[in-house]
């Protein structure tokens, strides 16, 4: 589907908890020399302009993004995100926010390599545009396939380093896309099972959305599923409530990274007091389709709503 432009919803609430996570399993990747493969099923533009027209329609960076900046007591993690958020906004006003590309490209060393699929007939233009922009170093280290992410994961696995991050984030409009996730994944486990998988979902009122999830768990594999809520659901089922975050060989440092980051999260984002999270993940590695459920607080009240740190 043509209609979707993740500029409308840069910065937002999901995007906070999906590149929370994604700079920190970068970092993990990071801490050995052995070269690795990023692959982003659904690239978007690489890097959105918060001033602009599409990004200030909607305004979602407001209840996302702007909800951290200047907080205080923050985690870890989140800080971290903020680190690399900031670099792209060097005079201090968070005007520019970077996707998962852009937040790979930063992390990736000279042995490394990004492969990007985006199929929007206009999106991908802007994605070559901007990556362009960025200098010879790293348009030697991406390569852009204008072609669908699902089907063209299968041909990049398993990657020639024999290490890689994956990421498959697609929109959700159309609902087959829970489907061709969950089949995707299947897929790419039976070509490079010791891959990290990242898979963001969409809190929402679908039964396909709920299944997905369900069949991931039941996945025989080692997970780490986190999910977090801003507000009631809409009476009419449509909208997004909140958003997850489910992760396939996730790095042995997440989940205590999660156990702080994800109840002030919560705190910070709730828009209601239907507010909250859920942190689970596989038993252990021998049961791994066992759920062990850690963390849970479904209703955080919120105090006040911070004001939009920005020009």
């Amino acid at each position: 589907m043509f209609s979707y432009r993740h500029a409308f919803h840069a910065g937002n609430h999901a995007d906070v908890l999906k590149h929370a996570v994604f700079v920190h399993i970068l970092d993990y990747f990071n801490r050995k020399e052995t070269p690795y493969w990023v692959i982003d099923t659904h690239a978007g533009a690489g890097i959105y302009d918060l001033t602009s027209d599409w990004a200030t329609k909607n305004g979602e960076f407001i209840d996302g993004l702007d909800r951290l900046l200047g907080a205080e007591n923050m985690p870890p993690m989140i800080e971290r995100y903020l680190e690399e958020v900031q670099h792209f906004n060097p005079d201090g006003v968070a005007n520019f926010y970077p996707g998962s590309p852009w937040l790979a490209l930063r992390a990736l060393r000279d042995s490394d390599r990004l492969h990007v699929f985006e199929m929007h007939p206009s999106e991908v233009g802007v994605l070559r545009d901007n990556l362009a922009s960025q200098g010879r170093s790293a348009l030697d280290q991406t390569t852009i396939h204008d072609t669908d992410g699902f089907a063209g994961l299968k041909g990049l696995l398993p990657p020639l380093p024999r290490r890689g991050i994956v990421i498959i984030d697609p929109s959700y409009e159309d609902k087959t896309d829970y489907r061709a996730t969950l089949q995707t994944v299947k897929d790419a486990m039976t070509r490079f099972s010791t891959g990290c998988y990242i898979v963001w979902y969409p809190l929402v009122q679908r039964r396909e959305a709920h299944e997905m999830v369900r069949s991931l768990e039941n996945m025989d594999v080692k997970w780490l599923n986190a999910s977090i809520t801003v507000r009631k659901p809409v009476e009419d089922g449509f909208g997004l409530h909140g958003s997850g975050m489910f992760i396939i060989n996730p790095p042995w440092t997440l989940h205590k990274a999660l156990e702080t980051a994800m109840p002030w999260l919560a705190k910070k984002l709730a828009q209601d007091d239907r507010g909250g999270f859920t942190l689970t993940q596989s038993a252990s590695a021998d049961a791994p389709a066992v759920a062990k459920r850690v963390k849970k607080d479904r209703h955080i009240k919120r105090v006040g709503k911070p004001a939009a740190k920005r020009d």
